[in-house]
């Protein structure tokens, strides 16, 4: 424990603070000394000449050349090193003189002395090595260093590239630094603070921070080396601008809430603040406090894209540049007709036409952009053809194709489809609602009637509704109020039904999205304009920019997270129209910045809500002795807490708790999607590892690895129904970043949503273990057991009233950091029984019929295989099995047993002809009276004899890979699991005839084996119904039609799963800690009830982080560490566990998944189908064939004849009154889709 905290404090703590530069006693003696005085020299060399040359450019461009110079060297030296270690070749000389030298031993030494003799020897004649190191053309150096010492020395750069960016830095770095000095900003001892803060970042990038506090990955980053020299220079920039801004005065300053803004005093005070934040350098990389680069790039743009202009969360940093630069073109083209519209006259009762055709263009872009991911991917696989990897999980060729891929293709063109027909539409309605003056002429009776409304609605549709449909609502009930159908069922049979309230919450949306929020928006823009164009100052232009981005992140937030809205207006609307309506600029702008506040006071409220729950005396749990320790230590620092929760909330950055204890720390902000690389789980099958591997060692055969399966398809079904259940509440309220926990029988999985939009939402799915650690299973009983029989109250029980909690229930429920969204939520996946095949063969008799199965399965498929009449008729075969057509023939080898062969003959000690058709000839005949070509079926008959022969092969395969059929059943166990995987090894000469035509063991050996176990698993539930050759057949049939019988390392196992397979059957052999058992597996396709738990997000980022500082820079390597002990009231054990590997250890993580509303059914129901070019055409020529129709029939009741015999248009074709036989000249109406079309809903673009 000393060794690794002094490692720590050496490693970490010492090495952040100074750029990476530590004392390490495992190096050698030269090593230390070379980065002593590398270190040393980039420290010294500035403070040296600031101090004794006088202050010019000319000494700045002498730094930094010099610094350039000297970093070029060490990188050209370093990359040629290893380019040497990489092709070199290496020089061998032994000396000869010291094996000469070493003095003999004598026959009477002890046997120690000469052991070390022997070892001197050994040491002393080993050869020398050493590398030949190419200075010019003929010119060499010897070099006797190896790679693992020169790692030790100095960072490896792989690439030319990132030396000469290395090697830039470092000049910029000294060019921009020594500038700072220069402008006097540093007097006395910052002079030589900012010098150090230069030497920490140029010597990182020679030999890194390695692990850095911010890094989020064992080993070495690379891309963390480049972190602090990149801030510097960033810092130093900002630096010189705002000091260049403050001393100029070229900005023209502007108040906002009693603030100015960019006037000289303001800039300078930037400037101040980026000057003490660079001296905090050392301090600051030492807590993490900065991402990597990339990480920051990326949250930087998704934060402006999020709260500047309304995006979604993001996916990669090419995502969020991508979404960025696209809400930036939407916002210029915007502003152009702001612009020209604030500067055209206004009226009492005029809206100028420029104006009107900005609303409109707004409205429409800003529906358009929220219906769109903000993976540029998604939308160049419908162009390019191909569905991006993390949406349609692209799949090899196999027998059974995925439906997946092209529903989720067709869901993404609908979208362009369907806002092709509504932009126009939309953008047409609002220029004439816009141009209609509604919004001035009922002014300010209108303001306050669209408040009202969309207060009114929202607290019905995001509040009183979803607290009625909670488990728990209000933490006073003890049922839902609103109960779905299946709630009072034990078991669930059927998909989930669409309840009444489940089509209110869905058109209160509807409502909410489309009508109020727009109105609401466009009343502000229009009020705001009016007041910008009757009032002309010198910032309209600026105020004409800021209605344009104003506009497009408000209605894009209503369209995308309009659960959130409801609060802000009506706060924004009592606090500065009742409250305090002199701090109020405008509603707009109150508004606009409101939104963005409330965001962080949400986030602030989450951060406290984790903080409290976690550090509360009465249910903290704690993990180990430093926890002890901590929970009184964090007490008077509470207001430090506080403050901390303020910065994380402002910045994004998760709270995390030290070693999992009550000590909380700030860490680096983090993007909506948390974890920087893009991990998920690659399954371990037959198609990516070797065949010897597989047969010898058979890769995967772990539960997590075969159980990993059960997640991918539970992706997949929520990767078709997630949004739609969303939408129509089934999850409770839900915004970005928020964390589900879905709960079944064995599956225990976390759902991080990551982005929502209009009818789309991205997630990633974490499942965890089956057989989880017993902290994982104490958090599964927490969160899956009911709390309405609790009675207690304080320490006595006196109940509790009816359908209510009791209070220590309700008190218990209020501090916890999740809730019970649903216990009934249903979703398609399998039903998974596993039985000890042990059990099932470890008696002679249940042996025997294993094998009259197996027999009878090779005769059935070689009766049903379409080659039949060709093996028949081959020569090489009928040659091979000539003998046994001899009266005489016997197959004596031993492993045919009387115990197991149904048909051994003991008499004649093995197993004849003659033997075999008294037992199966019935079966070969029936078999063969099915087929729809019969051929000779008799005793003698060449099918007979084939048949046979096939049989006794079967049966010595097996006998084979069971190790001659001994009486034990282990090696009969592990001889069924290798044919069942595939693995046959014919070793007999008398059966190399089956080389022949490899279908013979592909299409009737393997898959006999196979069908066999299925027959024995029915044997148990009715023994003789078997016995009726027809039953037996046709129950094999319907097996092949309905079911899939693999092995689980076969691919196409994954793929029958993925595509829906009714049922499917597997012989599992597990070899995990000490166990080896062999266990079937049966899966049926059902649907299955999961319990929703809604966990705070901020708990779950800051547990993340926590493990993530504590594994990779803290290096606390006890798999019994205290941070991931079980406390309920947190679910830290499952949280910490779903982590990316190997800090965590979930059995599947998915890719980033994008669920469409459109694929759902029930909503599609609700809202009507997508308003698309195709579906307006097809709607058209159905209603005129119908009214065509009408018009026929009504042209025939007219005429007071028969229909039949009415003469309709003039020719002789009569027209039935039976819709479905009439046709038109082209196309049959009954084979032309009927949609159901709508306007009222225009989100529903997909299918």
């Amino acid at each position: 424990m000393g060794s690794q905290a002094l490692q720590i404090l050496r490693q970490g703590v010492w090495a952040s603070l100074t750029g990476g530069w530590y004392v390490d006693p495992h190096q050698s003696t030269f090593s230390n000394c070379f980065h002593l005085y590398l270190w040393i020299f980039l420290l010294a060399f500035p403070f040296l000449l600031y101090m004794a040359l006088p202050p010019s450019l000319v000494v700045a461009g002498v730094y930094s050349a010099v610094v350039a110079v000297f970093f070029t060297a060490i990188k050209v030296v370093n990359y040629r090193l290893h380019a040497m270690f990489d092709l070199g070749e290496i020089v061998e000389k032994k000396q000869a003189s010291l094996t000469a030298e070493v003095p003999r031993t004598e026959e009477g030494d002890e046997g120690s002395e000469s052991q070390e003799n022997t070892l001197m020897i050994e040491e002393k004649t080993k050869p020398k090595q050493y590398y030949r190191f190419w200075v010019l053309p003929g010119k060499w150096l010897r070099v006797r260093y190896d790679r693992l010492a020169l790692l030790a020395l100095l960072d490896r750069n792989r690439r030319v590239g990132e030396n000469v960016f290395a090697v830039v830095l470092a000049s910029l770095v000294a060019f921009l630094g020594f500038l700072l000095l220069l402008q006097g900003y540093f007097r006395d001892i910052w002079v030589f603070q900012f010098c150090l803060v230069i030497a920490s970042c140029q010597y990182s990038l020679l030999k890194s921070v390695q692990p850095d506090a911010a890094s989020p990955m064992h080993g070495h980053n690379w891309i963390i080396v480049y972190s602090r020299p990149v801030y510097f220079c960033l810092c130093c920039v900002m630096i010189w601008i705002f000091d260049l801004s403050g001393r100029s005065g070229s900005l023209q300053p502007f108040s906002l809430y009693g603030v100015t803004f960019f006037s000289a005093h303001f800039l300078l005070c930037v400037r101040d603040m980026l000057i003490v934040f660079s001296l905090c350098f050392p301090v600051i990389f030492l807590f993490g406090l900065l991402p990597q680069v990339n990480t920051f790039v990326m949250c930087l743009l998704e934060q402006i894209d999020m709260h500047i202009f309304g995006g979604t969360a993001t996916t990669s940093p090419l995502s969020s540049l991508f979404s960025l630069i696209r809400s930036v073109l939407v916002a210029a083209l915007l502003y152009g007709f702001c612009l020209g519209a604030i500067n055209a006259p206004w009226g009492d009762a005029h809206v100028p036409v420029l104006f009107s055709v900005f609303c409109g263009l707004l409205l429409a872009l800003s529906y358009h952009l929220s219906r769109q991911s903000s993976d540029p991917t998604i939308l160049w696989s419908v162009f390019s053809g191909s569905h991006c990897e993390h949406c349609l999980h692209k799949e090899p060729p196999v027998e059974i194709k995925d439906p997946l891929p092209e529903k989720l293709r067709n869901s993404v063109k609908e979208i362009l489809h369907s806002d092709l027909v509504m932009c126009p539409l939309m953008a047409v309605i609002t220029f004439a609602i816009s141009a209609s003056t509604v919004f001035i002429a009922l002014q300010p009776a209108l303001s306050f009637v669209l408040y009202i409304l969309a207060g009114v609605v929202g607290f019905i549709t995001h509040y009183l509704l979803p607290q009625l449909r909670k488990q728990l609502p209000w933490f006073c009930l003890a049922h839902p109020v609103l109960r779905s159908r299946e709630y009072s069922q034990f078991e669930v049979r059927d998909a989930a039904q669409l309840m009444w309230f489940e089509k209110l919450y869905a058109w209160l949306q509807c409502v909410e999205k489309y009508f109020i929020y727009p109105a609401v928006v466009l009343n502000s823009l229009t009020t705001e304009a009016r007041t910008v164009g009757q009032n002309h100052k010198e910032l309209d232009i600026y105020r004409a920019l800021f209605i344009s981005v104003a506009g497009m992140k408000l209605l894009r937030s209503s369209f995308c997270a309009p659960s959130q809205q409801y609060v802000t207006l009506c706060f924004t609307t009592l606090f500065f129209h009742f409250d305090y309506p002199h701090f109020s600029e405008t509603f707009l702008i109150d508004y606009y910045f409101m939104s963005i506040l409330f965001s962080k006071m949400w986030d602030l409220l989450y951060k406290l809500r984790f903080v409290l729950t976690y550090i509360a005396p009465w249910q903290i749990t704690w993990g180990s002795a430093f926890h002890a320790f901590a929970q009184p230590f964090a007490v008077p620092h509470s207001a430090v807490l506080f403050v901390q929760a303020i910065f994380s909330a402002i910045f994004s950055t998760p709270l995390n708790p030290v070693l999992g204890s009550a000590v909380f720390v700030t860490s680096y902000t983090r993007p909506v999607k948390f974890w920087e690389r893009d991990y998920n789980t690659k399954r371990v099958d037959h198609s990516n590892t070797r065949l010897a591997t597989q047969l010898d060692r058979n890769p995967g055969a772990d539960d997590n690895n075969l159980n990993s399966i059960f997640y991918e398809h539970l992706t997949r079904s929520l990767q078709h129904s997630l949004c739609g259940d969303l939408l129509l509440g089934r999850w409770g309220n839900y915004s970005t970043g928020d964390c589900f926990i879905l709960a079944s029988d064995y599956l225990n999985a976390l759902v991080h949503i990551i982005e929502i939009g209009n009818g789309l939402v991205t997630f990633q799915l974490r499942g965890l273990e089956f057989r989880g650690t017993y902290c994982q299973q104490r958090e599964v009983e927490a969160i899956t057991e009911g709390v309405e029989e609790d009675e207690g109250c304080c320490c006595c029980e006196p109940g509790h009233l009816p359908h209510m909690l009791s209070f220590n229930a309700a008190f218990g429920q209020r501090w916890l950091a999740w809730e019970v969204a649903a216990t009934k939520y249903v979703l398609e996946g399998y039903s998974i029984s596993d039985n000890n095949a042990a059990s099932m063969l470890q008696v002679f008799d249940l042996r025997k019929i294993l094998i009259t199965y197996y027999v009878k399965s090779i005769i059935y498929y070689v009766s049903r295989s379409a080659k039949l009449e060709e093996w028949l008729t081959n020569e090489t075969i009928q040659e091979a099995l000539r003998p046994c057509l001899g009266p005489n023939y016997v197959d004596s080898d031993p492993t045919f047993n009387l115990n197991i062969d149904e048909d051994y003959d003991h008499r004649a000690s093995g197993i004849t002809p003659s033997s075999f058709c008294m037992v199966y000839l019935d079966w070969i005949q029936y078999c063969n009276s099915r087929r729809q070509t019969p051929v000779t079926g008799e005793r003698e008959s060449p099918l007979v004899n084939l048949c046979f022969g096939l049989c006794i092969l079967g049966r010595r395969a097996l006998g084979t890979a069971s190790h001659s059929m001994s009486a034990s059943w282990e090696p009969f166990l592990y001889g069924l699991h290798a044919l069942f995987k595939g693995d046959f090894r014919i070793t007999s000469p008398r059966d190399e005839w089956v080389f022949a035509d490899m279908d013979l063991l592909n299409r009737v050996v393997a898959p006999g084996v196979r069908m066999s176990l299925k027959l024995h698993q029915d044997h148990f539930t009715s023994p003789d119904e078997y016995e009726d050759p027809m039953i037996l057949y046709d129950a094999i049939t319907a097996n092949e039609e309905k079911m899939l019988i693999s092995h689980e390392g076969d691919p196409v196992w994954r793929s029958a799963i993925l595509a829906n397979m009714p049922s499917l059957l597997a012989l599992r052999h597990i070899m995990d800690d000490g166990s080896d058992e062999y266990k079937i597996i049966m899966l049926n396709k059902r649907f299955l009830s999961f319990r929703v738990i809604k966990v705070n997000r901020e708990c779950v980022r800051g547990l993340w982080a926590g493990q993530q500082q504590e594994l990779v820079f803290l290096r606390n390597r006890n798999p019994e560490r205290g941070s991931i002990q079980n406390a309920k009231q947190a679910l830290r054990n499952m949280i910490n566990s779903s982590c990316d590997q190997p800090i965590g250890y979930p059995i599947y993580v998915s890719p980033l998944t994008t669920s469409y509303a459109g694929g759902h059914s029930q909503l599609r129901s609700v809202w009507g189908g997508p308003v698309s070019p195709h579906n307006i055409y097809t709607w058209l020529i159905s209603s005129w064939d119908r009214y065509m129709l009408q018009k026929g029939c009504g042209a025939g009741c007219n005429s007071g004849g028969n229909i039949e015999d009415s003469d309709c248009g003039g020719g002789s074709t009569s027209i039935s009154t039976n819709p479905a036989i009439h046709t038109t000249q082209s196309t049959p109406a009954s084979s032309l889709p009927q949609p159901h079309i709508t306007t009222v809903q225009p989100s529903m673009g997909k299918s």
